[in-house]
């Protein structure tokens, strides 16, 4: 039986395993190729790297106040106890971020990171991305999750995309044919959109429009990087903006994030829907909070009502022996839901106890079982000490 590590690991792979981003210096590694002393270097500073789009924030920060007394747990894994710092050091963690009922119970920092740095998101960047659409669904500016993703990217008229919903992206499952292998240099991760292919399309619109159909849309998940993309592709059509400004109009700056978020573009200078912004760690801790309590902020409604709680729970079965998978939202057996990106970043909150845990890292490899299970046993250690009587 295939784990939910296991599953969650595969897939994550897919984040940014597409060099579909325009580096500013020609001869830069592949983002899943850098060194540990470039990740340290550049995940902080993804804008002196590749092109990039500025969410701008507003003039107010929505506070994150501190609890009255801090947590420090210590756990064991693999025989070995671990403190924080312990964990922190020994997983190349750069941030850790724990709010309890919107308060901060530990907040730690690692590898030279301030308070004030950014860093990057790969995947965790999919769970904004479909926020938006919820936003662009209230505005009115996509009708419903069952409207046809041809009438917002006409481009993908007469293509496998023909019928399917927005909804069925939501949930990666399109039933557009789709090879996800990291090691074959001819998959379609490896050549979805790496290559402007026609003037005036955008070059993740334009592979995906020439791929086939495999199963009745709505019946199967598979991960799909491309895909995530295009939903981006498909919000900024609808709203009409890109989805950086729209990102500031309906979260940055109503939320009250602390500093401007960075979301990096492709080749055709459009925010990548399925990878990479930029944020601080008390700001992806604002962005868990948004979602858990249910899309407002500064007094409105910016999601549909039922929005957030239909994100985060299953919509399809993924495979593993998890709850499944939601709104580019992972289910955890233990009844967390995660957004999550590969070498170690992710926002895992544990709803029924009002609890947000944010982890950044710089892990050796994009993902792997061990790491995975390291990473688990930290956050159930948070979550133990921070529900503790």
């Amino acid at each position: 039986m295939r784990t939910f590590a296991g599953v969650l690991a595969a897939a994550l792979l897919a984040s940014g395993a597409a060099d579909a981003q325009q580096a500013l210096k020609p001869g830069t590694p592949s983002i899943l190729q850098w060194s540990p002393e470039q990740q340290a270097r550049w995940y902080p500073a993804i804008e002196t790297v590749y092109q990039v789009r500025t969410v701008p924030r507003g003039k107010r920060v929505h506070p994150l106040p501190r609890a009255a007394k801090e947590i420090a747990p210590s756990f064991t894994y693999g025989g070995k106890t671990f403190t924080v710092d312990d964990y922190m050091k020994a997983y190349n963690v750069s941030g850790v971020l724990v709010l309890k009922d919107g308060k901060i119970l530990l907040e730690r920092y690692g590898m030279g990171r301030k308070p004030q740095d950014r860093w990057t998101s790969f995947s965790v960047a999919k769970s904004v991305t479909s926020t938006l659409v919820g936003a662009a669904i209230q505005d009115g500016k996509i009708k419903g999750l069952n409207d046809v993703v041809t009438n917002y990217i006409p481009e993908l008229k007469g293509s496998a995309y023909e019928g399917v919903t927005v909804r069925q992206l939501l949930m990666m499952s399109s039933g557009v044919k789709w090879n996800e292998d990291y090691a074959d240099p001819n998959s379609d991760v490896a050549r979805a959109g790496t290559a402007i292919q026609e003037p005036g399309v955008n070059p993740i619109v334009s592979y995906m429009r020439r791929l086939p159909r495999a199963n009745a849309p709505g019946t199967k998940f598979t991960y799909n990087t491309g895909e995530t993309d295009l939903v981006g592709v498909l919000v900024s059509n609808a709203v009409g903006k890109p989805l950086a400004t729209y990102a500031s109009e309906k979260l940055w700056k109503p939320y009250g994030m602390e500093r401007d978020g960075i979301w990096m573009t492709d080749l055709a200078g459009h925010e990548r829907g399925g990878c990479c912004m930029s944020m601080t760690l008390r700001d992806y801790g604002r962005v868990g909070q948004f979602i858990l309590d249910g899309g407002k902020a500064g007094g409105k409604q910016i999601l549909p009502v039922s929005w957030t709680k239909e994100a985060t729970s299953p919509q399809i079965t993924n495979g593993a022996p998890a709850p499944g998978y939601g709104y580019f939202w992972w289910m955890r057996p233990n009844g967390s839901y995660d957004a999550a990106g590969i070498f170690g970043q992710s926002i895992t909150t544990f709803p029924q106890d009002r609890l947000i845990v944010v982890i950044n890292s710089a892990w050796p490899q994009a993902t792997g079982r061990e790491l995975g299970l390291a990473r688990t046993a930290f956050v159930d250690a948070l979550r133990a000490a921070a529900t503790a009587p």
